[in-house]
This record gives C-alpha cells, sequence and structure tokens, in this order.
C-alpha cells in the first residue's frame, strides 16, 4: 500500500520538485566559478607552488551543472521520502566539501586531488578529498540503479529511458575519473587526454533526457518516442566509446583519424535526435497543421466587412 502511494505520486512529479536544496547547491558552483574566472581573468590561473584557479573555475561550474541536472530526475527515480531526503543531504554535504576543497586549496597555491605539499592539513584535505569522490560515485550509483526498475519505467517510461541512457554514461565518466586518479593525471600515452571522456559522459545527463522531454511534449505515437530516445542515447554512448577507445590508445582526440571522426558522426546523430523532436514540438500537433484556415470569400462576405 505504502509502495503504491509512492509511485502514484511519483507519477504526478514534475522535474526539480521537491529539491530546491539540491538547485541552491547547483547554483552556488556556478557563483564560485564565476568568481574564479574573474580572477583568471585578471590574475591568471596559475598560483604558486601548485595552484590553478582556472581548474577550479571548471571544475565547480560542472559540479553545479551535475547537480542541478541531479535534482530535475530525482523526483521521477520512485525513491521514498526518506530515501530521497537522504541522498539529497548526503549529497548536498558531499558536493559542498568538494566545492571548498576545489576552489580554496586552489586559491592557497595547492592541487587539491594530487598533493604535492607535506603539510598535514594539506595531506588530510586531499585524503577526505578521495573518498569524498569515492560516496559521490556510490551514492549515484545507487540513484542510477533505481532507474532500472520495471516499475520506474512504467510510471514515465520515456524520461525512464533516457535516464537509463545517461547513468551509463555516468558510469562511464566516474570510471574514467577513476582512470584520472591511478594514472595520476588526465594525459595518457603520447596525446592521450582522459578529461574529454570523464566531461562528456557527465553531459548525457543534459542531452538524453532532453530529447525525452521535448517527445513527450509531442504528438508522436510511443513507439515513434521511443524510437528518438533509442536513436539519441545509443548513438551518444558508442560516440562516448569512439572517444574512450581513442583516449586508451593514447592518441588525441582532435585529430583526423577514424575514431574521433565516427565520436563526432555519433554525437551530430545523437543531436539530430534532438533536433527532430525540438522541430516537432515547434510546429505543434500533426492534427493542427493539417487544419486549414476557412476563408469565406462571398461578396456579402466581403461588403459586411467594410
Amino acid at each position: 500500500m505504502q509502495r503504491d502511494t509512492v509511485y502514484g505520486a511519483t507519477q504526478g512529479r514534475r522535474l526539480f520538485e521537491g529539491e530546491k536544496g539540491l538547485v541552491l547547491t547547483g547554483l552556488l558552483g556556478f557563483m564560485l566559478a564565476a568568481v574564479c574566472g574573474i580572477w583568471t581573468l585578471i590574475n591568471g590561473g596559475e598560483v604558486a607552488p601548485g595552484g590553478d584557479v582556472s581548474k577550479a573555475f571548471s571544475f565547480d561550474a560542472a559540479l553545479g551543472i551535475f547537480l542541478l541536472s541531479t535534482a530535475a530526475i530525482l523526483p521521477l527515480s520512485a525513491l521514498g521520502e526518506r530515501s530521497r531526503f537522504w541522498f539529497r543531504r548526503v549529497y548536498i554535504g558531499l558536493a559542498l566539501y568538494s566545492y571548498g576543497a576545489e576552489t580554496i586549496q586552489n586559491f592557497r597555491g595547492v592541487n587539491p586531488r594530487f598533493v604535492d605539499s607535506d603539510a598535514a592539513f594539506d595531506q588530510a584535505v586531499g585524503n577526505i578529498f578521495t573518498f569524498v569522490a569515492l560516496f559521490l560515485v556510490l551514492f549515484y550509483l545507487y540513484l542510477g540503479i533505481q532507474f532500472f526498475r520495471s516499475s520506474v519505467y512504467k510510471l514515465r517510461p520515456e524520461m525512464a529511458l533516457s535516464v537509463r541512457y545517461a547513468m551509463i554514461a555516468v558510469t562511464v565518466s566516474f570510471a574514467a575519473g577513476i582512470w584520472i586518479s591511478a594514472n595520476q593525471g588526465r594525459f595518457t600515452g603520447a596525446e592521450g587526454n582522459i578529461i574529454w571522456l570523464h566531461g562528456l559522459g557527465f553531459h548525457a545527463l543534459q542531452a538524453v533526457p532532453l530529447v525525452a522531454w521535448l517527445v513527450l511534449r509531442t504528438d508522436a505515437n510511443a513507439r515513434a518516442r521511443r524510437a528518438l530516445i533509442h536513436i539519441a542515447g545509443s548513438a551518444y554512448l558508442l560516440g562516448l566509446a569512439a572517444i574512450g577507445w581513442q583516449t586508451a590508445n593514447g592518441q588525441a582526440l582532435l585529430s583526423w583519424s577514424p575514431l574521433p571522426i565516427a565520436a563526432a558522426v555519433c554525437f551530430a546523430i545523437s543531436l539530430a535526435a534532438g533536433a527532430v523532436a525540438l522541430r516537432r514540438v515547434v510546429r505543434g500537433p500533426l492534427s493542427t497543421r493539417r487544419r486549414a484556415p476557412q476563408t469565406d470569400t462571398s461578396p456579402a462576405t466581403s461588403r459586411s466587412s467594410f
């Protein structure tokens, strides 16, 4: 009975509903990124001996977008109120620590993730940051699993399907983050850069659910809506796979070689699926477009209009 109540409430929930705390925490990331961006423009990014405020800028902005995307989909997960409360509180706490460690340490001239300082404080901040990152991953995997439950899919098929694709991409990003940590840096091989794989995977949280949000505003049947989501999601994942393969080979992503070209084609297909959905939304329902305006051109009507 309680489970049915939760599912019924979830079916009526909208994006971002009840997630003011996560939204505000995400917006905080943009505020911190703005401060870091202004500092970088005026003073440059590097802070001796090992800090880089420009990295804090990109980190804070990326985490802010990630939290806003999480706030959007969390109401659709069918988690109970208590589970959502604990997920929200824990994630906000982890995010606040991440903001603080990344921003303050870089301003102090210390790399918070790969600490070169011998100071006990800097070592402690870095070690805690490692565990915070691990808990961010574990809690998000718990959230992602919810969208693979059949009960959640039955409530919001299109949104659940899109989030499934997004969660697979996010898992790839988390794996890339672990790769960066184990590699002690983003560069691998001759010219490989893991950060592309790490960053683009997270953007699936915006790209694929946006396609679902658009198709739900068209008059397309359920099969056609799901087809567009499948195209957008599968193409995005194939693009990530091509990027990962190129990176594992230690080769530059921005080069005229088969894998980067394949990745670009895949992302273009994913983008095209979204463009098709947007076009359908802008043009309106098919029944409305087929209804031609009726104009009475009879002489009597023409005379009465003057």
